[in-house]
Parts: C-alpha cells; structure tokens; sequence
C-alpha cells in the first residue's frame, strides 16, 4: 500500500532522503499533534465512531475535530462511510499494520543491549 506524499520539507531536502525515511518523518508528523493521538485512540477503542461523538468526548470544535479527521484520513490511517448526515470513521487496519511494521523496524534496528561508545 503506498503512502501519500505529505510535504514536510522542500522536494530537493526530501529528495536527499530515502522513501522510508520520508514514510517514518510522514507517521512522526502525524502523529506528533496530541488531539490526533486521541482521535486515534477513541478510535482504537470504540472501533468506530460518528464525528460528532468526537466533538463531545474530546471537547474540541467541529472544525478542528474536522481538520484532524482530514490530515488522518488523506494519509490513510482512518477509512470513513457516509450514513445520511453522519460519517463514521475508524481506524484503517492494513494501513495501521503497516506503519505499525515501519516503525518497528525502526526501533528494532538499534539494539539497546550493546554497550555506547559515546
């Protein structure tokens, strides 16, 4: 599954950087915004949810709740489907594995037993 470009420096300084650095820089910007991390996290466990349900458990604006909902979405992290007025919105399995296996080969390649040299 590819992963939409998010813009996060100039196209030659991206450039300078492999695919899955700029993939793993993409996740981190994504995730660095606490009110992302509780959408993410009402969203683990309800398993679903109405937008408006987000603005009443989380406390922040419909539009704000919106525009977090809109970054999540375009980089795939959630998948939503209209029912009449109301979207509901969840967590996009094969995409949360995926970020989940980048980051982890991540954190995995260091291996924190070895003693630093520094």
């Amino acid at each position: 599954m590819q992963t939409p470009k998010v813009n996060i420096m100039g196209v030659t300084k991206a450039d300078l950087f492999t695919d899955t650095q700029n993939e793993l820089a993409a996740f981190a910007r994504i995730f660095a915004h606490p009110a992302r991390i509780a959408i993410i996290q009402h969203l683990m466990a309800s398993n679903t949810c109405c937008n408006s349900f987000l603005v009443d458990e989380l406390g922040l604006s419909q539009p704000t709740i919106s525009q977090h909902l809109r970054v999540l979405k375009q980089i795939g992290i959630i998948q939503g489907s209209v029912e009449g007025a109301s979207v509901n919105y969840c967590i996009h399995p094969e995409k949360w594995l995926h970020i989940k296996n980048t980051f982890s080969a991540l954190f995995e390649s260091y291996d924190a037993s070895t003693p630093s040299r520094c």
